[in-house]
């Protein structure tokens, strides 16, 4: 997975109108010039790329140091290639806030839409659910997601890009993932994540935490009786406050964790809802309704103080200018160049698409002669 460093303060302003329009009108032509040369895979691939993400809401000329980029980039995008979907092979699935809870739906309408089996549809719609769940539940950071979007091809092929929000650090983190890396949802399947700062994060992703995923799995689904009394002893011994906790009979002699209490009725509740499900594994047990974060970190806390399982409290957690930024960083956007830059593109790709058929045939005379000259 690639890793690595970018400035992503939050930023709460708008991106101008006619900024806006010529993001859109740019990213129409380079989805349009990439699917049409190498494929709508090859875009799922270098959107699922932080490093290539970022370059693109750069070029498109969106500040660099925003969290802005992620959205507005995305959003230019989505409305961007509005109307030539079916043409491109793309779908855009999703968007901010509110929109991000539609991505379901709006997977199942461009689903039916392009007569897809349900087995297709129901697979998209779980990468989208269980993505989300995984950055928000199975990795602890500290950023809650508020973002969240889904492109896919008429593969079946698909990318997910969201993006959460720390309001104390005043910082955003992005998440990459793309089908073809993702061997398995829980454990290290994204294919980059970006962000400025390096947080100590409950990461039950980490191959590391693999022992601890399988005992919190366990807890649930064999000795939830256990697991609650043991959770109780936990905040007993601190005084109801999950702070710094001496050990005996253990690896370690002590264990510093987030400051926090759990409702342990309510934990109560949700755990033996659990145990009726009979979760197989710990990908299952955490896409069950009502597992959430404080679930999770709960049980992963007993199956390390109890049972000596710890978890990897390792952060998993890479910038280029064309036009300039919204805000004038690194200087303000160069109207006039942007303006050539897309007539340049829009004319290149009518020029291709009229005489696709032409270029086609003259590929295969090539691919002819030389056969001939080497045979």
């Amino acid at each position: 997975m690639h890793t690595g460093v970018a400035t992503i303060p939050l930023d709460y302003g708008r991106c101008p109108r006619w900024l806006f329009e010529r993001m859109q009108r740019l990213a129409r032509g380079i989805t349009l010039a990439i699917c049409e040369e190498f494929g709508p895979e090859e875009f799922l691939k270098r959107i699922s790329d932080p490093v290539w993400f970022q370059s693109f809401g750069c070029v498109l000329g969106f500040d660099w140091n925003s969290s802005g980029l992620t959205t507005t980039t995305l959003g230019a995008l989505k409305s961007g290639i509005w109307g030539i979907e079916s043409e491109l092979g793309v779908f855009v699935c999703g968007g901010k806030g509110k929109t991000s809870k539609k991505t379901p739906d709006q997977i199942q309408k461009w689903g039916e839409f392009l007569g897809f089996p349900m087995e297709r549809i129901d697979k998209l719609v779980y990468a989208s659910k269980i993505s989300a769940k995984i950055d928000s539940s199975a990795l602890q950071d500290g950023f809650q997601i508020y973002h969240h979007n889904l492109i896919f091809s008429k593969s079946g092929h698909w990318a997910v890009v969201q993006q959460g929000m720390n309001t104390i650090f005043q910082k955003a983190r992005r998440y990459h993932w793309l089908s073809d890396n993702v061997k398995d949802f829980v454990e290290e399947p994204h294919s980059g994540i970006i962000s400025q700062i390096k947080v100590k994060p409950l990461n039950l992703t980490a191959k590391e935490s693999d022992e601890n995923r399988k005992i919190s799995t366990l807890l649930v689904r064999d000795e939830p009786k256990t697991f609650l009394r043991d959770l109780a002893l936990i905040e007993r011994k601190n005084g109801g406050q999950m702070t710094l906790m001496e050990l005996n009979d253990v690896e370690f002699h002590s264990h510093a964790v987030q400051r926090e209490t759990f409702n342990l009725k309510r934990l109560e509740k949700v755990v033996f809802f659990a145990h009726e499900q009979s979760p197989k594994n710990f990908e299952q047990l955490l896409f069950l309704k009502g597992i959430g974060p404080r679930t999770i970190r709960a049980l992963s806390l007993v199956s390390e103080l109890i049972y000596g399982a710890k978890p990897s409290y390792e952060d998993p957690a890479r910038y280029t200018f064309s036009f300039g930024g919204k805000d004038g960083t690194p200087y303000p956007v160069d109207r006039v160049a942007y303006d050539s830059v897309l007539d340049i593109m829009e004319k290149g790709i009518e020029k291709s698409q009229v005489s696709i058929k032409e270029k086609n045939e003259a590929q295969k005379r090539l691919n002819y002669s030389y056969i001939r000259k080497n045979s």
